[in-house]
């Protein structure tokens, strides 16, 4: 399947930069824009967030689900201050039952709707498919960001 193709590219991708040197997590890709650290640590939250969403949306369709502000998430979190090790965990664990999950449901329970109090209907599959754009989106942020000399 394809999901799994993208969702498997896109963590070969990721995993390496949680290991990047210091001077290269506090780059940016724009001025007043999250660092590399911080997006890391944004899209390890974001797994977790979206793994319950599928999780919920095949184990009970129909019910509501609730949107969560990143830059509340960034702040009250402190991901400046925390360890990026902890978060690689998080996300490589995360991902791997997002993969089995797809393997297992992306076909069988894709069509299972659920409400985003933001954002209206979704399906499970529509779930899936942004774990992977949403990845790949801020991989392409990351990439800007070690390109450029902001900080």
């Amino acid at each position: 399947m394809e999901i799994i193709k993208q969702l498997k590219i896109t963590k070969e991708k990721t995993l390496p930069l949680f290991d990047l040197p210091e001077s290269e997590l506090i780059k940016t890709y724009a001025p007043g824009k999250w660092n590399v650290k911080q997006l890391l640590h944004h899209l390890a939250d974001a797994e977790t967030v979206l793994y319950d969403r599928i999780r919920r949306g095949i184990a009970k369709p129909k019910q509501v689900v609730w949107g969560f502000d990143q830059d509340v998430w960034c702040e009250k979190l402190s991901y400046n201050q925390l360890p990026l090790s902890l978060n690689k965990n998080v996300y490589t664990s995360v991902r791997a039952a997002i993969i089995h999950l797809a393997q297992n449901y992306y076909e069988t329970a894709g069509h299972h709707q659920y409400v985003h109090n933001e954002t209206g209907l979704r399906t499970v599959k529509d779930e899936f498919d942004k774990v992977a754009l949403h990845n790949e989106h801020h991989l392409n942020q990351i990439v800007t960001a070690l390109n450029q000399n902001y900080s």
